[in-house]
């Protein structure tokens, strides 16, 4: 049987507690993960690429450790299936919340399927105490003096204090 490897793509502008629960239980399933920050200059992200890297490599490396799986973090701004390709990636990992974002990642699936029938898609459904955690909602909550810290790690929320302040 040949290596499982899998790659979980995002934004990660910041990597949230729902991200993670997925991190954790992609770990589970596959030999090796790689979790690809999307460049997304459109999203008009609040983190560049490189601080985003930076702070899922922070992140997921307690994964790594705990789970005795080898989790690369590297940065994308191409086709997913064309970089899944460049890594030796044989599984797209996707998180669903809610119905909304099965009708997304449902296309998503059929288009790179058709793209690349080699690479299979695998959604993992949020667990239940992850189901509502957003980036958005949390940039928003964090921006408005909100605490967010039950939906990011100490060190996301320290760096999303810091930059709330900065704005």
């Amino acid at each position: 049987m040949s290596e499982r490897v899998g790659l979980y793509p995002g934004t990660f502008d910041p990597i949230t507690n729902g991200h993670l629960d997925i991190v954790t239980r992609a770990a589970r399933v596959v030999d090796r993960l790689i979790v690809a920050v999307a460049v997304n200059a459109g999203k008009g992200p609040l983190f560049s690429v490189d601080e985003r890297v930076e702070m899922v490599k922070a992140e997921v490396a307690i994964v790594a450790r705990n789970h005795n799986v080898n989790i690369d973090v590297l940065p994308f701004g191409t086709l997913l299936v064309d970089f899944a390709h460049s890594c030796g990636a044989n599984i797209i990992i996707r998180g669903l919340r809610a119905v909304s974002d099965f009708e997304y990642e449902f296309q998503m699936a059929g288009m790179n399927a058709r793209l690349s029938p080699d690479i299979e898609t695998l959604f993992l459904m949020a667990s239940e105490r992850c189901q509502f955690i957003s980036s958005r909602f949390v940039k928003e909550i964090g921006r408005l003096g909100g605490d967010i810290s039950q939906f990011v790690s100490p060190g996301v929320k320290a760096r999303l204090d810091e930059r709330f302040l900065a704005l």
